[in-house]
């Protein structure tokens, strides 16, 4: 597994659905990552818009856009379509991409919630599953370190 992303600046995550996209960011060290926002999906200029108001307030320096796969690691059509619009995004950010397993995002987001007390519904479930998906990727990435 090869980083992309600068070792240290923040990163921003997304969970893309067809309606919604859940934004999460992660600390300037990439250690911990913390849910956003969920933005309503409109066209791609508009929700680029406000992704990189996003990515500018923060300082974002890379992009973990999460890939639906199947459960046996194979490509869903929802995942080909997160992955054109994470690269698009990217591209009209002009920040790099990385697609990641997002498999049990949402689960482990309700489940999360559902510890803190709070009732792990949408809108709110994205952007903790976005959290889920960010956090997943910097826990791979620090133990990859480890082991080299």
């Amino acid at each position: 597994m090869q980083n992309q992303f600068p070792v240290e600046g923040r990163l921003m995550a997304l969970d893309v659905g067809d309606r919604r996209v859940g934004v999460a960011v992660c600390d300037d060290m990439q250690l911990l990552a913390t849910p956003v926002t969920v933005l309503t999906r409109r066209s791609r200029s508009e929700d680029a818009g406000r992704l990189g108001n996003i990515a500018r307030e923060r300082s974002v320096v890379g992009l973990v856009v999460g890939l639906p796969l199947h459960a046996d690691g194979s490509e869903s059509t929802q995942a080909r379509l997160a992955a054109r619009y994470g690269h698009r995004i990217g591209n009209d950010l002009d920040l790099p991409v990385v697609l990641w397993n997002e498999h049990g995002s949402t689960q482990e987001a309700a489940a999360r919630l559902e510890q803190a007390g709070r009732r792990g519904t949408s809108p709110g479930l994205d952007a903790e599953a976005a959290a889920v998906i960010l956090q997943d990727y910097l826990d791979a990435q620090r133990a990859e370190a480890v082991r080299v």
